[in-house]
């Protein structure tokens, strides 16, 4: 008897040594062990026709075929089940083919060593090969999986954004796939992009989510979206942590509870977007300056308010137009104190109120009539708005009047 028919022996056994080789695996290979993922009736079939193609190459040879393991490369894919379990499987099966044959070949003394020796390096030759068609196949449908999810979870996160939802049930499905609970607080955030298909918040969902803050984000092009579930009590704040980091431009919505809501809070996050004066970065909250979102909601009119309020200041030349712009705008941010006005420009108070009545002559607006500092407050948001006619930086402006 030679070697040959030793593995034919072997070969008449199949089911049984599919089967043994199958709870061998779900012994040694934790991932195998659940059952709802993997019967073990698809696990012993799948180890029953590996061991017949290995069987049947050393018993006939020539050309081997890697079909049947991509198959299972595939498969293990769709299961989620990691590669690196599926190699030690392979290699487990690999190695109890092989310690069979050895077994029996050892009862026959008439089994040249020479022979065993030349089969071991064609059997772990033929692992190498399944192997690899193994770990191709998984890596290809892992990824064409992952586009896949990836574009349903886009589309999921478009239709929130837009409002197609609107049954309950499919809000709550469409949460549980996205990773966000059921119930806010949520909050919406939308960021700048420099340029068409450029993240502003690059790596922003995994630093949420090592934050223990679940989100869902869509990138457009020229902004990036996202909804942010903050229901902890220090969410709110990790969160906008998280967002400064970025360096970009940034708009937050107010905080709501129900997703049906996430189309107006997106609203809000691009008004706040949109109110944030001047050209660099920062983070904007809607209800930080409410009187700054009205500004950048109706851009036009806030356009015809800031021409009506402030035009004789806008006329000025540029130097005397920007100084008494800053000042304003630091005179409201210092609440209406001319002595921290001064501090934060460096100058002396009396050179602040100087200023100050300077914007009174020119406006015919006394800053001492609360209707008055409303009206340039409004103005001077919208002359600083990107959004609303006029950059206090430069002499280009929309009025017409």
């Amino acid at each position: 008897m030679d070697l040959s028919d030793v593995i034919a022996a072997i070969h008449e056994r199949l089911p049984e040594l599919g089967e043994r080789i199958a709870e061998r695996i779900r012994a040694d290979v934790p991932a195998y062990v659940d059952e709802s993922l993997i019967p073990f009736d698809s696990l012993r079939r799948s180890c029953t026709a590996n061991a017949d193609l290995v069987l049947s190459h050393l018993r006939r040879s020539g050309a081997p075929d890697p079909g049947p393991a991509r198959e299972t490369g595939r498969i293990r894919a769709e299961q989620g089940m990691p590669l690196a379990d599926i190699l030690h499987a392979y290699r487990i099966g690999f190695e109890f083919v092989w310690s069979e044959i050895l077994t029996q070949a050892r009862t026959h003394t008439t089994v040249p060593d020479a022979q065993l020796v030349d089969r071991s390096a064609e059997i772990w030759h033929l692992f190498g090969l399944y192997a690899e068609a193994v770990a191709a196949a998984h890596r290809e449908t892992t990824a064409e999986l992952a586009v896949q999810r990836g574009a349903r979870r886009s589309a999921l996160v478009e239709a929130l954004f837009s409002g197609v939802i609107a049954d309950r049930i499919t809000l709550w499905d469409a949460a549980r796939e996205l990773g966000l609970p059921e119930r806010g607080p949520y909050a919406v955030v939308a960021a700048a992009a420099d340029s068409p298909g450029e993240e502003p918040l690059p790596g922003v969902e995994a630093s949420l989510r090592h934050a223990h803050l679940p989100s869902a984000w869509r990138l457009l092009a020229d902004q990036q979206i996202g909804l942010i579930a903050v229901g902890a009590p220090e969410a709110e704040a990790t969160g906008l942590r998280i967002l400064r980091r970025a360096g970009a431009r940034v708009g937050v919505s107010p905080r709501f509870s129900s997703l049906r809501d996430t189309p107006q809070a997106l609203r809000f996050a691009r008004l706040a977007l949109a109110g944030l004066p001047g050209g660099g970065s920062g983070v904007a909250r809607f209800d930080d300056n409410p009187l700054a979102m009205l500004v950048a909601a109706a851009p036009a009119e806030a356009t015809h308010l800031m021409n009506v309020v402030l035009k004789p200041v806008l006329d000025l030349p540029g130097l005397e137009r920007t100084r008494l712009l800053d000042t304003l705008k630091h005179w409201f941010d210092a609440g209406g104190s001319a002595a921290t006005t001064a501090q934060r420009l460096y100058v002396h108070p009396n050179t602040v109120r100087y200023r100050l009545r300077r914007v009174e002559e020119l406006t015919g607006r006394s800053l001492s009539d609360p209707h008055t500092v409303a009206d340039l407050g409004a103005a001077l948001l919208a002359a600083r708005s990107p959004a609303a006619g006029r950059n206090p930086a430069t002499d280009e402006t929309t009025s017409t009047a």
